[in-house]
């Protein structure tokens, strides 16, 4: 088994499971990704399941996904095949596909033997009153006056409960451990609740759900789930997990280990603030590029190799920490830099007329695909006498280092010539609408024959060949960098960004990206990395900006060095 295992442990979990495995405490590594099936999944839940998985494939072993779907009114089939195609999309495979509801008979069964053992009863206590007479950090709770029970009046009860003969609301069944006990999810938590709802797969067989903590230990049990990982707002949970198993005849004993979850700038993680972002609006749905969520990362044209990377370089610690949201654009540069075909693509046209040029003639230009590949390949692009170049890349009165267009100035076209401006016409509101400049037939390529130098290089279209496209640039959703230095009473949506997302309907593309299919991923020259979108097509090509080309994480990392 030693000389299987890996070299060396790169986190904290890693170590636990090699250190089981070489003492013999477990022979086989089982693990699971438990998401309830209320919402789709976020970047933050990337990080977990590709931390189970991922030690399910490192040491030999099985990950289970499995769906915590105890609670009927929030859950949704919708979820749980969204939830299956986000993780096969990221490449992982299940050894088994399970659902907390395929346990609801042992989940009972568990429950009766706790009320056989004098260590569970059914409490009338209203809601808020449990939860006031809980206590607090410095104060203990108060015992439910329902808390002295008899076993088999708590037996009845129960079963009542779960013939639906008592309504909602009207009772629970609690925990009897400790009302003074120093942990609060330890004074006496409680284990059912009567919810009169139809199930996404029992139907109404039941009327009566477990609470995530009372299910949550017993599941891993039956799945013989050697290791339980969870974030570390589960910490305080663990004895209350370990209770729960220590009090009933499971068929395995698993245990629970905790990590950090992910905290990123400018992004909220949690399934309700972004199910509210999509009820009121605030979105186009839960695949809007400019969602956390994995569906919107894959529509904004993140690949799935991104993604596990970025988890990758964050890391699995006990110590909860912000993660820039540079270091996941980073991740998708570098990936797309060695393989996304380079574009040229113009969003806001200007035109640009060459005087000197021959008004009939089209010829063919030469353009690398991408330099950084092993294998060079090349493609065709045409030029003529008129071209598109962006509005920005010309100045009437420019500023000091302004190295494009300007009267008398000369730059080089991207894979053409030089040219140099002559003139400019405006239209009757005074906006500049055209360029005109004469070209140096000698420069082709973009080489100058005299070994004169040009500071400015400018990206461009074919007029008459260049091929309409909607384009749509995305920026933050918030504005905030750390959504959780929220004030007390602040409401997340005031700080959403009016100009998260820009869409250009004039755009002009090489005519090549009108037969470009959905998901394709190119470089558009000086705008960034771009992703066909599934509305597509190639009457109306529509491309959604991943991430620009400016890597701001990189050269924070470089001055911290």
């Amino acid at each position: 088994m030693k000389e299987e295992l890996p070299e060396k442990a790169s986190n904290f979990i890693e170590q636990i499971i090699r250190d089981d495995l070489e003492s013999g405490k477990i022979e086989k590594v089982i693990t699971r990704f438990p998401p309830e099936p209320n919402g789709y999944l976020h970047i933050g839940h990337a990080k977990s399941i590709c931390l189970n998985f991922g030690l399910g494939e490192l040491f030999g072993g099985e990950c289970n996904l499995r769906f915590d779907d105890t609670n009927p009114t929030k859950e949704e089939k919708e979820y749980v095949e969204s939830i299956k195609e986000d993780v096969a999309w990221l490449g992982f495979n299940w050894a088994n596909l399970r659902f907390a509801s395929d346990y609801f008979d042992d989940f009972f069964k568990w429950a009766l033997e706790l009320i056989e053992a004098g260590k569970a009863y059914v409490d009338h206590q209203p809601a808020d009153e449990i939860r006031k007479n809980r206590g607090s950090l410095t104060e203990p709770g108060k015992n439910s006056p329902y808390r002295d029970r008899t076993i088999a009046e708590n037996r009845d009860l129960f079963c009542k409960m779960r013939e639906g003969e008592l309504g909602e609301g009207d009772c629970v069944l609690r925990a009897k451990i400790d009302m003074a006990h120093p942990n609060l999810n330890m004074r006496d938590p409680v284990m059912y609740r009567i919810l009169h709802q139809s199930h996404h797969r029992t139907g109404d067989k039941w009327c009566i759900y477990p609470m995530y903590d009372f299910a949550h230990g017993y599941e891993d049990a039956i799945e013989g789930v050697t290791h339980s990982i969870c974030t570390l707002e589960f910490e305080d949970h663990r004895p209350l997990y370990e209770w729960f198993l220590d009090n009933v005849s499971v068929p395995h004993r698993p245990r629970q280990f905790e990590f950090a979850r992910l905290n990123m700038t400018y992004t909220v993680m949690s399934k309700r603030k972004l199910l509210e972002l999509v009820t009121q609006g605030c979105v186009s749905g839960w695949d809007d590029p400019r969602m956390p969520t994995i569906s919107g990362l894959r529509r904004r044209g993140y690949t799935p190799s991104s993604i596990r990377t970025f988890c990758k370089k964050i890391g699995v610690s006990k110590a909860n920490s912000l993660v820039d949201v540079e270091l996941l654009h980073h991740c998708i540069r570098d990936e797309l830099n060695l393989s996304a075909t380079r574009v040229m693509a113009i969003l806001r046209p200007l035109k640009l007329v060459i005087e000197n040029y021959p008004e009939d003639k089209i010829e063919e230009l030469e353009a690398l695909n991408n330099p950084e590949s092993d294998i060079p390949t090349y493609r065709k692009i045409p030029f003529e006498r008129e071209l598109f170049i962006e509005q920005d890349d010309f100045m009437e009165d420019p500023p000091k280092k302004f190295f494009r267009l300007f009267p008398g100035a000369e730059v080089r076209l991207k894979h053409a010539f030089f040219v140099k401006c002559t003139g400019f016409k405006k239209d009757a509101g005074g906006r500049v609408v055209e360029v005109r400049c004469i070209y140096d037939p000698r420069s082709r390529g973009g080489e100058s024959p005299d070994g004169r130098k040009v500071k400015g290089t400018l990206h461009w279209v074919s007029v008459s060949q260049a091929a309409k496209a909607e384009i749509r640039l995305y920026d933050h959703l918030l504005t905030l960098r750390d959504m959780d230095a929220m004030e007390e009473g602040e409401d997340f949506k005031d700080y959403l960004n009016p100009a998260s997302m820009e869409r250009l309907t004039e755009c002009r593309v090489e005519e090549s990206l009108v037969n470009a299919k959905p998901g394709e991923r190119f470089q558009f020259l000086r705008h960034g990395y771009f992703f066909a979108d599934h509305d597509h097509s190639s009457k109306m090509p529509v491309f959604n900006r991943i991430v620009s080309l400016r890597d701001s994480w990189a050269r924070e990392m470089k001055k911290s060095d």
